[in-house]
């Protein structure tokens, strides 16, 4: 959910599920953005959300985006419009930005491209009495306190990451569009971040919740083609043709420790690696009793991450083809570990395409050109590891496995979507 490779959030999401927010979407409205991705990264009232929505043709725009490490979207927020660059999460539900009041001296210069408040007619600060800042789960810790008289934050995340700051409410400028009526984001004002957070998973206070986004998709191009990929915020205008697989949702009130409740969790059955079906029970793939074992589609993640039982099971069979040409001793980001130095070409014929097979033969193919990720100084990874690295007992399907994919998020149906595509045109 955030985007380093081990950046799931492992706290401070239950407190959003009991929030009063509508959660009417709009079904006609299609947006296109930009987005862009980078390796140079450092590091989830009852009122109306949104105005009246065209009735008429579904409104359209394109806007590109380059992939490489993280999907990053810029966004014009505030009156007047600052556009902000936020990294596309479906792993997150709060969406925050960067804010710095550019005329108030700090320790260290803020970000060139934060937002600053003071410059915003549209900008409100979340007063303590709002609903936010009053726990109704007290058996969770949560993220909100009072700090003179003003809604505050923290989320940390499992890689050590922070976002910490106060609750705002701000307008969102889309494309063809009026701009939103005031969204609840973060305002993070102690963060090591260049970027914020467009939380896009299922939780009231999600972009998609808010803004009443029925459905949005992305395609993200192969990692060597300078090209641009695409994000549209509502139906995809293209001839695409989706292979669906419904989603798993869980009562909002049934606490599981290691659950996230709100995350995009699919219905994975098992992996296919060179054609060969892993002997891995399809149960391994689900939440057990304490919520253990989902699988999450995270585009927020990079690489895919497997609990142990699964990912020894990829090991093994990655070992038995190309065991002798496995770089000894060397771990990338601690978190990949079958890594090599040797003929590229041949290990990945070797190893052959990767599969993850769904529900009614739904299939999310990794040709064997994407199974390796050039991570420099001549070393290619299996793009694969081992939750354990996360501590977090969760299956992730990062966005590193998304590549020449449009991938659909259908709120309103409750189910993702996979077709291939050349996402380089």
């Amino acid at each position: 959910m955030a985007y380093h490779c081990t950046s799931l959030l492992i706290i401070f999401f239950f407190f959003f599920n009991s929030l009063s927010l509508s959660t009417q979407i709009n079904t006609s409205l299609s947006l296109s953005f930009p987005l862009i991705t980078t390796r140079s990264l450092s590091h989830n009232p009852s009122r109306k959300l949104s105005p009246s929505l065209p009735s008429s043709q579904p409104s359209i725009s394109k806007l590109p985006f380059k992939y490489s490490m993280a999907l990053i979207i810029s966004l014009p927020i505030g009156t007047p419009p600052q556009t902000q660059q936020m990294v596309l999460d479906t792993g997150s539900q709060l969406s925050w930005i960067q804010c710095h009041n550019r005329k108030k001296p700090t320790p260290t210069p803020p970000p060139t491209t934060s937002f600053d408040p003071s410059l915003s007619s549209s900008f409100s600060l979340l007063p303590c009495t709002h609903p936010l800042c009053k726990p109704r789960t007290p058996d969770f810790t949560l993220p909100t306190n009072c700090d003179h008289n003003l809604c505050h934050y923290s989320y940390f995340y499992a890689d050590g990451t922070y976002a910490e700051g106060n609750l705002v409410k701000e307008n969102i400028s889309l494309p063809n569009y009026h701009s939103t009526h005031p969204l609840i984001l973060g305002c993070a004002t102690d963060s090591p971040d260049a970027e914020g957070i467009l939380g896009m998973n299922l939780g009231r206070l999600s972009f998609p919740s808010q803004a009443r986004v029925s459905k949005f998709s992305y395609c993200i191009p192969a990692r060597h083609m300078e090209s641009e990929g695409s994000f549209y915020l509502g139906p995809n205008p293209n001839p695409v043709k989706f292979n669906y697989i419904n989603i798993l949702t869980f009562p909002m009130g049934r606490r599981m420790p290691n659950l996230d409740p709100l995350a995009w969790t699919v219905p994975l059955e098992g992996i296919r690696i060179g054609g060969k079906r892993l002997k891995i029970s399809p149960a391994v793939f689900r939440p057990n009793v304490g919520g253990a074992g989902q699988t999450m589609v995270d585009s927020g993640t990079e690489y895919t991450f497997l609990v142990r039982e699964a990912y020894e099971k990829v090991r093994e069979e990655v070992l038995s083809v190309v065991g002798s040409r496995v770089k000894k001793g060397y771990v990338y980001q601690e978190s990949l570990d079958l890594c090599f130095d040797g003929d590229v070409a041949e290990i990945k014929r070797l190893i052959g395409d990767v599969v993850f097979v769904f529900e009614k033969g739904v299939e999310l193919v990794v040709d064997k050109e994407r199974v390796l990720d050039d991570v420099g100084g001549g070393v290619h990874c299996f793009g694969i590891g081992g939750s354990d690295s996360l501590e977090a007992p969760s299956n992730i399907i990062g966005n590193f496995h998304q590549q020449n994919l449009w991938v659909e998020f259908d709120v309103g149906n409750r189910r993702v979507g996979f077709a291939r595509a050349d996402c380089s045109k």
